[in-house]
């Protein structure tokens, strides 16, 4: 396959990239096409790697309603609805909506997704449905599953020894929710205990951490410094962050050196936070959702997660991650053009780096996994929330969709400057 006239995220025009073997093998312009290629002109578009998700519940997607809708809309409803769905999942349910969200997840271009799966349940049957389907998906999506400990890996009896068995079954990240058990002192328990568990079995962590307005929740501290203790820089992940937006800022000037030193990654979720935060604040109401431009600044990666889709705690979501940076961008105020390109990376090569994928990217010997947006740039990609002309994984195309007309002219704009973006 030769993709022709290109551009790319970092704004170089006109790029022509060769695949070979689900390889890229070239990427400059001017390419020649090998006899019997398959030749794409992009016409200018927007090339980019695929869209990563790096933190999702697949266990509950497309589920809600059942059993019975989240009316406060709250996260402590959400969970204790998620509570009393869970006797009634089967295996088979939880497999079909599992699937079809990765069919969603593939035709909008993205390709890999890390989602938590709840071990609180003795049956493990959501663990055992989504190592179902990781298996079923792997050609066309890359799945990667957390252990998770939904109501505490110290409150919820059992939970520790079932985490264990979900990571024996084949489960590849340890979880956890610090803030979730009876008490701080508890809750720093599980960060060792669980970090250590990690550090045994040579696996990641991603953390459930601070997912609150309390300042006073900073588990985030304690994860940084078993991240350090352990050796696991690079390996561990703070999903959420939530009580950073109100810590008071002082401490924070302590804290993000810290995780910087301990190579934490951090993870905010826009659309899911600031729906669910602030929920006791009357006025000003905090936004909620985690310091990104601060987190950023500090050299730490930060990466967008879309978290939920039709579940208990969220009644949205498409699955779409230019959505995500799209929230991301407003309620972090990121409008410079610095932060719009900040924003398109947190849902790209800065979850990546999360995940730990190997040969991500747009270079000369990554993988042939790319997506064709129809816009200019990687701002506009998210304006627009670009329609996605072409997917493909190892050189094989996965989904294909026709270019919108979306006439863009504004009134009064002198005849040179084209704000058309239909050919």
């Amino acid at each position: 396959m030769l993709i022709r006239n290109a551009t790319l995220p970092d704004g170089r025009q006109g790029v022509d990239l060769l695949v070979r073997d689900g390889r890229i093998a070239a990427l400059q312009p001017g390419l020649a096409a090998p006899e019997g290629a398959t030749v794409v002109d992009a016409g200018g578009w927007l090339l980019s790697p695929p869209f990563v998700d790096a933190h999702f519940h697949m266990d509950a997607t497309l589920s809600y309603g059942l059993p019975r809708v989240n009316a406060s809309g709250t996260l402590l409803e959400g969970i204790a609805l998620w509570g009393e769905l869970k006797p009634q999942l089967t295996q088979e349910a939880l497999v079909e909506r599992a699937l079809q969200y990765c069919d969603w997840a593939v035709a909008q271009g993205l390709l890999a997704i890390r989602s938590h799966v709840d071990v609180c349940d003795p049956r493990l049957l959501a663990v055992e449905a989504l190592l179902e389907v990781r298996r079923r998906v792997a050609p066309y999506l890359e799945l990667q599953l957390v252990a998770f400990p939904q109501d505490g890996v110290l409150r919820s009896p059992g939970a520790l020894d079932q985490l264990k068995r979900a990571l024996d079954l084949g489960v590849d990240v340890v979880g956890g929710i610090p803030h979730f058990e009876r008490t701080m002192d508890e809750g720093a328990q599980s960060v060792r205990l669980l970090c250590e568990l990690a550090a045994e079995r040579a696996l990641p962590v991603d953390m459930h951490c601070d997912e609150s307005d309390d300042p006073l929740s900073r588990h985030i501290e304690t994860l940084a410094f078993h991240s350090q203790r352990l050796g696991l820089q690079g390996r561990v992940t703070g999903s959420h962050l939530t009580s950073m937006h109100s810590m008071d800022n002082y401490y924070v000037s302590k804290l993000l050196p810290l995780m910087r030193e301990a190579g934490v990654h951090a993870v905010a979720n826009p659309l899911i936070n600031i729906t669910l935060q602030g929920r006791h604040d009357s006025y000003p109401k905090r936004r909620g959702m985690t310091r990104v431009p601060e987190l950023l600044a500090a050299g730490i990666n930060v990466g967008f997660g879309h978290d939920c889709v039709l579940d208990p705690w969220y009644s949205l979501g498409s699955g779409d991650m230019l959505e995500v940076a799209a929230m991301g961008l407003h309620v972090a105020q990121m409008t410079s053009q610095q932060g719009m390109r900040q924003c398109f990376d947190a849902v790209t090569v800065n979850n990546a780096r999360i995940l730990g994928l190997d040969g991500y990217g747009l270079e000369v010997g990554c993988r042939a996994d790319f997506v064709l947006l129809q816009a200019r740039s990687p701002a506009e990609a998210i304006r627009l929330r670009a329609p996605r002309l072409l997917v493909v994984r190892g050189g094989h195309v996965l989904a294909r969709a026709p270019e919108r007309q979306v006439a863009l002219q504004l009134p009064g704009r002198p005849p040179s400057v084209d704000f058309t973006l239909a050919r």
